[in-house]
């Protein structure tokens, strides 16, 4: 399964048609099991989402996260046989696959619970009840099901829909009306199967009393009446309801008329229980679409209507075609249809007033239309017995498409946003199309989103509960898309663009939205809908003035089209760029503000003459619609073109003017020297300016000859001064200055000669331009942009005589015969002759010097004197003897020709020849080849579609011709070449493939083509991954993960890449990033994201093996995926979940102190490592342990131990410079060197010389010898110990392994136990107590005669008086000084005992229990007096007892508010806690006697002896109504009688509260066998065994019943003899007679003496030894129990102690009080205000409950569930506390046993402390809400006259000292609160007082 977000939206684009829209970011899916999904179902309330496919059902949340998960199927079933399904009874039953038919919400009424209704296409189409809440809880399901009961159609491809109803209906016997539940069904025919089951059928769903049965179809129900089941073969596709009908839509054959495929619409009274109201009408959606495939009821232009998906069928068919259109039919007019075909069959006949016929009867049944009288439809509506049906309109209702698409739509819903009807289809591709229904009927499709490329979209699309999110179901995907993105567009245009109609701009918000979350989306301009074509944003439609210069300040006015309306004193604001907003003036669509100040405008971009300024208009921080503004500076215009200046002044288009005696650019319009040339706007302009304007010389110059360069200009009358002129040429970055003589001529123009000058200048091409201008003194003249002089030299770059002669003839080059050699000179420059002709041609090069015999290929030629043009070389260049054709486009002069080679047939090698006009022809010195290149093989000969294969293809002569000559193909299919090409091979890699096939392989030499001969490129599937594990790792990497999945043999280099990116990327360095990955990995670098990566193994086509990349700490991992070739699979996609890369595993040396010593050892022992998250992502298979050079052999590992075993001898060292050998652990890549090892062995002992010995041996022979035999005994009886030792151990691992598996056995027996109780969670409830009943318990435990349950038991003479004395007292208590007196006078009293003070304080909340605020309050008063008092002792104590009356109190409040907290959330996991303990506990033996039991978790009442028994099966008859049913109930066969009627009397009546049960005492058990064979078990009858003091008590053994014995439960007979009644658990009465006898009783064990040693245990004092070698072996059972009860104690504690919910608000008020008084008293300890916390819940109130489920749930708790109770209740405490649990052998077992799990439980409890202490205080307020609330709610149930009557005696018992207490007080005084309790006093007890 895979849950997962879209986000790569680029590569949606790229699969998605041209046609459609991508996907949208924020939509969610998951993947499923159970393809095809066929149903789907929200519930509003809870908003859960339910899903059916095949063989599996799911719940999810509404953000697709799985909350639960049912596999419905295969099961052996056959569709021609009745369940239950018996293989012997049904030979043709094979395990067969469970499609979901029908899946349905029941709502629940009152306190009973909704249900999920279930129906499959098994067992003939059952039906399930399954809790709302968990799925998996299954309410109803019938074992035996009868023809009544069989609901949905039994073939997958047969139709079934459903629609649960609630109706009233007269109860029997002629009661007053009562609810019924009903589910109306319609299905299709099915030709298997039972063949008599009515298209529509009314089944029962409540209320179910017997003899009736749910889901039954019963005759007084009602059903369509059909005359052929086969003829009329409905395809149902919806069924709803609406008013006070039931509607079907179906599709069928049209019996009555034209034979063909055709619509209906049916309709139903739903009180109708006959079908006397049943009609049908058929639909028409014109052009031919005949077959509805989906519908939604749904609003179109506020009124109810239908929208239909219809599909053309094929010619006469039932199967739809690509065809699809949607059609839209009002419910109004369909309901008028549907009254005139009833009106015209009822009174007319049938037939309408033309007398056509409108209405006839259907479904072949024998009624006709009649005449009735005319007011027969209004006074039989519904129908009746004497009305016509079933009814058929032959007019059909009629609609032309909204819509049609050229796609199979199988879908529809509909919504409506701001007046507007969206219609949502889904289509057979798995694309969601948007379309928007306009009034008339017409709809414009505006999107289409690929939900599920590929998969159809099933009939069930939903919407949730906020219309916000439309949940799509295809083949084997759930997506929740969004109904719109407008939050994703972020300004005007683009919202407006989507042209999505929930969208819209709000202009004074800034935001795209939906029209209702725009507060001002009434008024005009406001909000402006996307998908109207005339909406425009804001915009500034003209701003004036545009653009203004940068030196001055005007106003600014914009007209803005749209502009909204503001209100009162809003306004609007000017923001220049980044300026400070400036107040702008509206009027109209006018506004006006003034633009900034030229110094606070910013400076102009450097090059540029101008800047735009962006002017914002601006409601408050929103902006409404930007125009830009122009700010120009006339200075930089001429700044930048210095080369003319006046020209581009004033042709700018900013109003630029110039100053020519000023030389300046000016906005102004005046000079300061007066002389002015306006702007072109207002002037002529640039035919005013100074200007050189023309060469009048020529503008070649040969370089070194003197040249004379005249210029020409205009408009220089300007300058009336004297100053000489200068022309000036600028060559490269030197300027050459030449003086200028001026003469005017008769056009008014001036010319200027400038002296003559010879140019010497460096050039390395022909001509060099070079710039001229004019200067005037200082002063700079324009010049035309193009007046430049064109510098050349005749030798620059010409190196041959054919160059040269290509020169154009004005430059008057010639080739120029000389010494030291031939040059191109300027004519006049050489001294020679002229040559007239070239040189022959001279070739230096040929490339290349190979090509194929087909020709093709381009050869390049290069050298000298190759032609002075193109035309020169045609048809004269020769290669091999062959003609090649020279190509124009490679031509270069003299240097280079490429020509194309030409076919030569044959092999051949020769040179290379190029002929030029006259001259002879120049011969190459290489030699160029014709060779035939050949193609041999190529490996591999398959690769994926997808491409990316590397191909290497082998044969001779691949290096002919160029590599840019080569080509690969793969049919069609370009290969791309990769390396370097040899003669003999060549790479290239795959690209990809529309389809899978072969195809050759060819290469192409130019253009000849080779073919691999023999062998073709298989393109196959690509591979597809199905699974890969484990979905975890750790940093260093190296795991192994198991890929498996189709076609991995086909890539060639698989990886697992890792996509990571740096924690904080600001910190993190390119550098630093580098560093951090090894160089073995792969690293690649792009702007987002790094990746590392490793090479996957492929082990088979279906298995490969990678081990997972490392990945620095320092980077955080954001996607794992596999690259096989081109095609890449994220890890998500297929597993449903993303990898996971967690800390590395820690490893602590062997010797922690001194990790340098060595670690010793003994041989035989085991080696334990200690350590931390070893198993986080690491199992045992996968850890290898070394020591030296021989592995030590894994024995266990858990998530902080190792443990190894060495080899008997120490290993060899395999590291240089060490002996002794060290113990490394090797976890994938990651490696530990824990330290060096030494065995503690004499064979370890160093060799000694044997000098050495035999001086030893001499001097030590008599010690030797003296000890020698204390030697020998000791060793063998050392070794003897290490056996036993290493058996032990060898003992305690097997054990371990033994209770491993037998708590996973357990566990699943115990989890399919508490699916199958129907009565648990699941079933009608929880066995919760009443709020009376559960502060009954809770304040006063134990007491039998409670205040609650009593009345005042009074005198009725004295009653109206004590009652006004008891109000008075009432009274009296609701004032605090009198209580807080009064409480701690009675305290301060020795004769008040510690069960007075808690009664008192139960008292006082019944009597205050309607005023919980004020109770609340003295609460907290008498708390600060007891933490002031434990302050000044020891603040740690505080709480820890029920000392005082007030932490009575505090248990009692706590208990108030935390009840609806147990009945809401923590009261489902205790009842799952105590089913499962009491199914374990009674699935194995219980004493009778001593309550001890095998399966338990208390050592001390351990069953320790093994008991022999066996399970039986009890066939108890059960009274069901009228009907005797079996019940097979399980009971061991050593269970006394008592036991064995509390297991029937739990299986009879499982989900009844136990309160509500017989009780067992009451019942006689008979045993019947055969027809008159009676026989009544006792656990005490005249049958007894009695050994000596002792009598067994009777069990089923004793009277060999055997296993499927019928039993029966009957009420007792006091006839038969004693029979004296044992309860499981507790202790048992003596019988008198047996008392007198000095008999004892005993069931398992006899409780006053020691078991005794088994029998095979005493066969010899070595065997006695050895039992005591492993104490308590029976321990083992303990933890069976524990590992099998794990779960439930973990729901119950998380329930209790979650963070994932808000804590009931009573324990986020009492823990900020004690935060409150530890501050206040200076206490700084966290541990002291951890104590108080514990103190006040957990030790207060949960342990209670804990210990005490009967608190809270009607159960009984036996003394064995409660022994297993206090050992769960007592890890609970220790859980709570802050010092650290620390166990040791002598530990108590208890304790043991949770050892590893309180460490976790108590961070759970840790978090949740301090996440209430972390979150935000002022929780007062809503706590009095609360209390305020709860006084309300049960002050009724309180008894509040007795509570104050019981607790007058304790005032009439210390009448004296309350009174003297009262009287000390002086406030007391003042309120008089003495004389207050005296007059109580005189009207309670009539007391004589001084009144």
């Amino acid at each position: 399964m895979l849950a997962s977000f879209i986000s790569s939206s680029v590569l949606l684009l790229v699969l998605l048609p041209p046609s459609s829209h991508p996907a949208d970011p924020s939509m969610q899916w998951i993947r499923l099991e159970g393809s095809p999904l066929s149903h789907l179902l929200v519930d509003l309330e809870t908003r859960c989402v339910y899903v059916g496919g095949v063989d599996h059902l799911y719940q999810l949340t509404s953000d697709l996260e799985i909350m639960s998960h049912v596999k419905t199927g295969p099961h052996l079933d056959s569709p021609d046989c009745l369940p239950p399904i018996v293989p012997q009874e049904c030979h043709s039953a094979t395990p067969t696959h469970n499609h979901n038919k029908l899946l349905l919400l029941e709502a629940g009424q009152g306190a009973e619970p909704g249900s999920l209704i279930v129906c499959g296409s098994l067992f003939q189409g059952i039906c399930d009840k399954r809790s709302l809440s968990n799925i998996s809880h299954v309410i109803y399901r019938t074992s035996n099901p009868v023809d009544t009961q069989y609901v949905a159609a039994n073939e997958p491809r047969v139709s079934t829909v459903g629609v649960v109803i609630t109706t009233r209906s007269k109860q029997e016997g002629g009661g007053a009306s009562s609810s019924m539940r009903l589910m109306l069904v319609g299905r299709g025919y099915t030709s298997k199967g039972p063949g008599d089951i009515p298209p529509i059928t009314t089944r029962r769903l409540y209320p179910v009393t017997p003899p009736r049965r749910a889901f039954s179809q019963e005759e007084e129900l009602g059903k369509l009446v059909v005359g052929s089941y086969s003829e009329y073969n409905n395809h149902f596709v919806k069924a709803f309801v609406h008013g006070d009908h039931v509607y079907f839509l179906l599709s069928r054959r049209d019996m009555w008329q034209k034979k063909e495929y055709r619509t209906y619409v049916s309709r139903l009274c739903s009180s109708d229980r006959s079908f006397y109201s049943y009609m049908e009408v058929p639909l028409l959606c014109r052009h031919g679409y005949n077959l509805a495939q989906g519908a939604w009821l749904g609003n179109h232009s506020g009124e109810p209507a239908l929208f239909v998906a219809m599909a053309a069928g094929q010619a006469s068919t039932p199967v739809a075609t690509s065809r699809s259109a949607l059609c839209v039919y009002g419910m109004a007019q369909l309901d008028a249809m549907m009254r005139r075909a009833q009106e015209v069959c009822y009174t007319q006949r049938g037939q309408g007033s033309s007398g056509q016929q409108e209405a006839y009867i259907e479904y072949a049944v024998s009624s006709t239309c009649l005449k009735l009288p005319k007011d027969s439809l209004s006074e039989y509506s519904c129908g009746g017995e004497h009305t016509p049906n079933p009814i058929a309109s032959a007019v059909p209702l009629q609609a032309t498409p909204t819509i049609t698409l050229p796609t199979q739509l199988t879908a529809v819903a509909s919504a409506t946003e701001a007046g507007h009807t969206i219609a949502f289809l889904g289509d057979r591709e798995g694309r969601l199309h948007k379309v928007l229904v306009r009034s008339d009927g017409s709809g414009d499709l505006y999107s289409t989103v690929v939900v599920d490329d590929g998969g159809a979209v099933s009939s069930d699309l939903l919407l949730d509960k906020s219309q916000q999110h439309v949940y799509v179901l295809t083949d084997n995907q759930l997506s929740k898309v969004p109904v719109s993105s407008c939050e994703r567009q972020k300004d005007c245009q683009s919202c407006l663009t989507t042209r999505d109609p929930y969208c819209g701009w709000c202009v004074l918000e800034g935001r795209c939205s939906h029209k209702h979350q725009c507060q001002r989306h009434l008024l005009a301009n406001q909000w402006l809908w996307s998908f109207e074509p005339n909406n425009q944003c804001v915009t500034v439609q003209t701003l004036q003035p545009a653009n203004q210069s940068k030196a001055e300040q005007t106003q600014v006015t914009l007209s803005v089209l749209q502009l909204p309306v503001l209100l009162g004193v809003e306004s609007l604001s000017c923001v220049f760029g980044h300026l400070l907003p400036q107040p702008a003036v509206v009027q109209g669509t006018s506004v006006t503000c003034e633009s900034p100040p030229p110094e606070l405008l910013p400076a102009l971009p450097t090059g540029s003459d101008h800047m735009v300024l962006p002017l914002s208009l601006m409601f408050g921080h929103v902006t409404v619609t930007t125009g830009n503004m122009t700010f120009y500076d006339c200075g930089a215009v001429s700044r930048l073109n210095q080369s003319s200046q006046c020209l581009i002044c004033v042709s700018s288009i900013w109003r630029c003017n110039w100053c020519p005696l000023d030389q300046l650019c000016t906005h102004n319009h005046s000079c300061p020297n007066e002389h002015i040339i306006l702007n072109q706007r207002d002037s002529p302009g640039p035919t005013s300016c100074p200007l050189v304007f023309a060469l009048r010389s020529s503008a070649l110059v040969p370089m070194s000859q003197s040249t004379t360069v005249v210029l020409e200009g205009r408009n220089l009358e300007v300058y009336r001064d004297e100053v000489l002129y200068s022309c000036i040429i600028e060559i490269a970055e030197m300027q050459f200055n030449l003086t200028a003589s001026v003469e005017k001529t008769v056009n008014n123009t001036h010319l200027f000669t400038c002296s003559s000058h010879q140019f010497q200048f460096p050039v390395i091409q022909l001509q060099y331009s070079a710039p001229v201008y004019l200067r005037r003194g200082q002063t700079r003249i324009d010049a035309s942009p193009g007046l430049r002089l064109q510098l050349y030299d005749c030798s620059a770059g010409q190196s041959d005589c054919s160059q040269c002669r290509a020169v154009p003839q004005e430059y008057d080059c010639v080739w120029c015969s000389g010494s030291p050699a031939s040059s191109c000179v300027y004519r006049q420059s050489c001294s020679g002759v002229p040559a007239d002709t070239c040189p022959s041609p001279r070739i230096t090069q040929v490339q290349p010097v190979s090509g194929p015999l087909e020709g093709g290929v381009l050869v390049t030629i290069s050298g000298s004197n190759l032609g002075t043009k193109y035309q020169d070389v045609v048809g004269g260049v020769m290669v091999a003897g062959v003609p090649c054709v020279p190509q124009p486009e490679g031509y270069q002069i003299s240097t280079r020709v490429v020509c194309e080679l030409q076919s030569s047939g044959t092999k051949k090698t020769g040179s290379v020849e190029v002929k030029v006009g006259t001259s002879l022809p120049g011969r190459s010195t290489q030699m160029f080849t014709y060779q035939d290149p050949q193609l041999m093989d190529l490996v591999p000969d398959k690769g994926p579609v997808s491409g990316g294969t590397r191909l290497t293809i082998r044969g001779r002569q691949l290096l002919t011709g160029q590599k840019s000559d080569l080509r690969v193909y793969l049919g069609s299919y370009p290969c791309f070449i990769l390396e370097e090409v040899t003669d003999s091979q060549l790479v290239c890699e795959t690209s990809s493939s529309s389809q899978t096939h072969s195809v050759p392989a060819r290469v192409f030499f130019g253009k000849a083509e080779k073919t691999v001969p023999n062998i073709t490129f298989h393109y196959v599937d690509d591979p597809i991954i199905t699974d890969a594990t484990p979905a975890e790792s750790f940093y260093a990497g190296g795991r192994v993960v198991m890929v498996t999945g189709k076609n991995l043999d086909v890539v060639q280099q698989p990886k697992i890449s890792v996509g990571v990116e740096p924690l904080v990327v600001q910190r993190v360095k390119r550098r630093r990033r580098l560093a951090l990955l090894t160089t073995k990995q792969q690293l690649v670098f792009n702007p987002t994201m790094m990746m590392v990566s490793e090479h996957c193994s492929v082990l088979a086509s279906s298995q490969m093996t990678c081990p997972t990349p490392a990945v620095s700490p320092e980077l955080r991992v954001k996607d794992v995926w596999f690259q096989l070739d081109n095609v890449k699979v994220l890890y998500k996609s297929i597993k449903g979940r993303s990898f996971t890369y967690h800390p590395n595993p820690v490893l602590f040396p062997l010797n922690r102190d001194t990790p340098d010593a060595p670690y010793h050892f003994k041989a035989g022992g085991v080696i334990a490592v200690e350590g931390q998250d070893l198993t986080k992502a690491m199992s045992k298979q996968e850890v290898q342990a070394r020591l030296g050079d021989h592995e030590c052999q894994l024995k266990t590992l858990d998530s902080t131990h190792l443990y190894c075993e060495p080899p008997e001898v120490q290993p060899k060292s395999v590291d240089d410079g060490s002996v002794l050998p060290s113990l490394k652990v090797f976890m994938g890549n990651l490696q530990v060197d824990l330290g060096l090892v030494q065995y503690d062995s004499d064979s370890l002992l160093s060799p000694i010389p044997l000098a050495a010995q035999i001086s030893l041996g001499a001097g030590a022979a008599v010690i030797i010898l003296s000890v020698l035999v204390v030697i020998l005994m000791y060793r063998r009886k050392s070794k003897q110990a290490l056996r036993d030792y290493k058996k032990v151990l060898l003992q305690l691992e097997t054990l371990e392994i033994n209770v491993g598996d037998q708590c996973r056995k357990e566990f699943t027996d115990l989890m399919t136990e508490m699916m199958d109780l129907n009565s648990d969670v699941g079933g009608p409830g929880l066995p919760l107590l009443d709020y009376k009943t559960y502060v009954e318990r809770v304040f006063f435990p134990g007491q039998q005669m409670v205040p609650l349950n009593q009345q005042l038991d009074l005198p009725e003479s004295r009653r109206q008086t004590v009652e006004q004395g008891l109000r008075q007292l009432n009274n009296l208590l609701n004032n605090k000084l009198f209580l807080t007196r009064f409480i701690h006078t009675l305290e301060a009293q020795q004769g008040f005992s510690q069960r007075d003070r808690g009664y008192v304080a139960s008292l006082l909340t019944m009597a205050l229990h309607d005023k919980l605020e004020y109770f609340t309050e003295v609460m907290k008063s008498l708390l600060q007096d007891l933490v002031q008092q434990y302050v000044a002792k020891n603040p740690k104590l505080m709480l820890r007892r029920t000392e005082t009356v007030v932490e009575k109190m505090l248990t009692n409040w706590m208990s108030i508010c935390l009840y609806s907290f147990l009945k809401d959330v923590a009261g489902e996991p205790l009842y799952m806690l105590y089913r499962a303990i009491k199914y374990q506990v009674d699935k194995g033996p219980v004493d009778a006697v001593t309550g001890k039991a095998k399966r338990t978790l208390n050592d001390s009442h351990l069953l320790r002896e093994d008991m022999e028994y066996c399970s039986v099966t009890l066939n108890v008859l059960v009274k069901n109504g009228l009907e005797v049913q079996l019940c097979p109930v399980k009971v061991l066969d050593i269970d006394t009688i008592t036991q064995v009627k509390d297991k029937i009397l739990d299986q009879v009546y499982r989900g009844a509260p136990f309160s509500q049960r017989p009780v067992a005492s009451s019942l006689d058990l008979e045993w019947r066998s055969g027809q008159a064979g009676h026989l009544t078990l006792s656990d005490d009858d005249v049958t007894a065994v009695v050994q000596g003091c002792w009598k067994r008590l009777n069990t089923l053994q004793h009277y060999k019943v055997p296993d499927g014995a019928t039993v029966a439960l009957i009420p007792q007979s006091h006839s038969s003899g004693v029979n004296q009644v044992f309860q499981t658990g507790e202790k048992m009465p003596m019988l008198e007679s047996e008392e007198e006898e000095g008999l004892r009783l005993w069931h398992l064990v006899k409780s006053s003496e020691d078991p005794e040693i088994p029998k095979h245990r005493k066969s010899s004092m070595r065997e006695r030894e050895r039992a005591k070698a492993i104490p308590e072996i029976y321990l083992t059972r303990l933890l069976s129990m524990k590992g099998t009860l794990q779960k439930f104690v973990d729901d119950v504690f998380m329930a209790i102690f979650s963070t994932k919910r808000p804590p009931p608000i009573a324990v986020r008020f009492f823990f900020d009080f004690l935060d409150d008084m530890a501050e206040k008293h200076g206490i700084d300890d966290a541990e002291t205000v951890h104590i108080w916390k514990t103190n006040s819940l957990p030790l207060r109130f949960w342990v209670n409950i804990l210990k005490n489920p009967q608190f809270v749930l009607d159960v009984q708790v036996t003394d064995s569930i409660d022994a297993v109770l206090s050992v769960i209740a007592q890890t609970f405490i220790d859980s709570c506390t802050t010092s650290e649990h620390k166990v040791g052998r002598d530990s108590p077992v208890n304790k043991l046993l949770y050892a590893r799990e309180i460490p976790r439980y108590k961070q759970l409890v840790e978090r949740y402390y301090n996440d209430i202490h972390s979150a935000a205080s002022g929780c007062y307020q809503e706590m009095n809400s609360t209390l305020t609330e709860l006084s309300g709610s049960f002050a009724s149930d309180m008894n509040s006259l007795v509570g104050l009557h019981e607790l007058y005696k304790y005032i009439q018992k210390y009448y004296d000292q309350v009174v003297m207490s009262l009287e000390e007080d002086t406030s007391g005084q003042k309120m008089q609160l003495a004389y207050r309790l005296q007059q109580v006093a005189a009207l309670v007890e009539n007391k004589v007082t001084d009144l």
